[in-house]
């Protein structure tokens, strides 16, 4: 028997499979470890419900006799410009005299993150009660320290929804818990003293603040005080106290008193980075805090209804469909006769959407719709599969407007450079808005939570539709077809008269095209 060792291909070939045989052992390690894990029991948990603010208190100062004057309406207050909707946070945390409660998607430890922080953390000094509720989904990284400083005030209490039971090694948590960590809570919200509440489709990053340097969302939030307020209260107590929130601090490792310390020079530096001057200005110029102070706050008063996914929904415990959906049905003063705008960056109809908004436009009914187009759209396989409902929804006489990926400097600021939409916003006869977190989509319709107040408001829905007139057809492209049935799209510039027609979809080279067109035939609109 020959003693010579096998040829280098062989013994090449040999070590691969070694190496993959040593692959396959430590994924299913990983595996078994994963599967061994659990969450902490929920027993345990703190009991806690909303309060009002005191007697004393600026807000109440500022609000009650508005609302005494406007009984059974909310005033409401839009938050268009990034640095506006960032100063109005930190003016209504900073004016927080009893409790905050904030629950959010996203929390980046970036400049507007870290200023946010720091703001809680003087509060909380201050004798504020915080309670912090946050989507589990991307508090990676450096956040979980942030977050561990933050819960060293006993006045601060942080809980994730839907928490990863691996801090490190998230997507094994996919491999084993996929059905419950698939679903998100996607609301927004903060509300302070029980007396004034931000709801929108703003999370807490520089680009949802427009403070990002090449990158920035367009965006909606309202602030809302008065009759709606108590509702969305109630709603954070739900979501507070159901089975999706985990105390943060059974899940991550405490800070110490150093780490504490570090962390708040880590957040007060933020206010020195170079694009933190314009955002420090906005706070100390905020009209919002201003008008706080002098009791002089210019509202819409307005009846508003809050329309909130039950957070079982996490859990796949709700009835099929989301609550909101539902809702917001109830809510409508009739069915739509006139007009429906639809603002929504992820625009996924499905054929039971498309088939109400074809039907809706051959009814006689203008229905609008801006979503992002190939040139601003973040999440491609979204777009891909919009893109297969343009066509009959174009046919039926439904007008379709794309985000056109660099803004028209009349309506952006003077920084901007690429953006993206990220409103969720629909205008319904010019007589009613809704603005929240909900997208037109099968994720926001059937996995993620959502919320959102419905507003009847001919001033402000009348705004919207004049928005869509005069505004919207600068800043996005026109989707039609022409004569021949193909898809052009019309840049109109800076002349709402004169229209550049595309034959081409503007942002989509061949490569990127053959790779949507990819993605449309990936099973996964469900997902989406």
């Amino acid at each position: 028997m020959s003693s010579r060792p096998p040829p280098r291909g062989a013994r090449q070939h040999h070590g691969q499979c070694l190496y993959r045989a040593g692959q396959l052992c430590l994924l299913a390690q990983l595996l078994l470890l994963s599967g061994c894990t659990s969450l902490p029991p929920l027993e345990y948990r703190s009991v806690s419900h909303a309060i009002e603010a005191p007697a004393n208190s600026p807000l109440r100062a500022a609000i009650d006799p508005l609302a005494a004057a406007h009984p059974g309406l909310s005033g409401i207050y839009p938050l268009k410009g990034g640095p506006d909707a960032f100063a109005a946070r930190v003016a209504l945390i900073d004016a927080a005299t009893s409790s905050i409660d904030v629950q959010y998607y996203i929390w980046h430890d970036d400049m507007t993150g870290r200023i946010m922080f720091d703001a809680l953390q003087r509060a909380a000094g201050r004798g504020v009660r915080i309670r912090l509720l946050l989507d589990d989904l991307t508090t990676r990284g450096g956040l979980d320290k942030s977050l561990a400083a933050l819960m060293a005030n006993p006045n601060v209490e942080v809980r994730l929804f839907n928490p990863f039971k691996h801090r490190t090694l998230r997507m094994l948590g996919y491999l084993t818990d996929f059905a419950r960590l698939n679903r998100r809570m996607h609301n927004k919200s903060l509300t302070v003293d029980g007396m004034a509440t931000i709801v929108g489709g703003r999370n807490i990053a520089d680009e949802y603040f427009q403070a990002a340097d090449s990158f920035g969302y367009v965006d909606l939030d309202v602030l809302a005080v008065g009759a709606v307020v108590a509702d969305v209260s109630h709603s954070f107590d739900e979501f507070w106290r159901s089975d999706s929130a985990y105390p943060a601090s059974l899940l991550l490792d405490p800070a110490t008193p150093a780490d504490v310390q570090r962390r708040i020079l880590f957040w007060e530096s933020a206010r020195a980075e170079p694009g933190a001057a314009r955002y420090i200005a906005a706070i100390r110029d905020s009209q919002l805090a201003h008008d706080l102070e002098a009791q002089n706050l210019n509202l819409e008063w307005a009846t508003a209804y809050l329309v909130v996914d039950d957070p079982a929904k996490g859990l796949d415990e709700a009835p099929k469909g989301g609550q909101l959906l539902r809702q917001f049905e109830e809510r409508l003063h009739h069915r739509v006769s006139e007009e429906l705008l639809i603002v929504s960056p992820f625009f996924v109809p499905r054929t039971i959407g498309r088939d109400m908004l074809t039907d809706l436009a051959r009814r006689g009914v203008r229905v609008r719709v801006l979503t992002n187009g190939a040139e601003s759209a973040d999440v491609a396989a979204a777009f891909a599969a919009y893109r297969t409902y343009r066509e009959p929804l174009l046919k039926a006489g439904v007008e379709l407007f794309e985000l056109k990926g660099r803004p028209n400097r009349a309506y952006a600021p003077e920084h901007a450079s690429d953006q993206s939409l990220h409103a969720k916003t629909f205008g319904i006869d010019r007589s009613q808005i809704f603005v929240g977190s909900f997208n037109f989509d099968p994720r926001s319709a059937d996995l993620n939570t959502e919320i959102g107040l419905v507003i009847n408001s001919v001033s402000l829905a009348t705004a919207l539709s004049k928005g869509f007139q005069d505004v919207v057809p600068l800043i996005a492209y026109q989707v039609e077809r022409d004569s021949s049935g193909n898809l052009v799209w019309l840049d109109r510039g800076s002349n709402a008269e004169q229209a550049l027609r595309l034959n081409e979809e503007p942002g989509a080279g061949f490569w990127r095209r053959t790779w949507l067109g990819f993605l449309a035939i990936v099973p996964i609109e469900g997902q989406l």
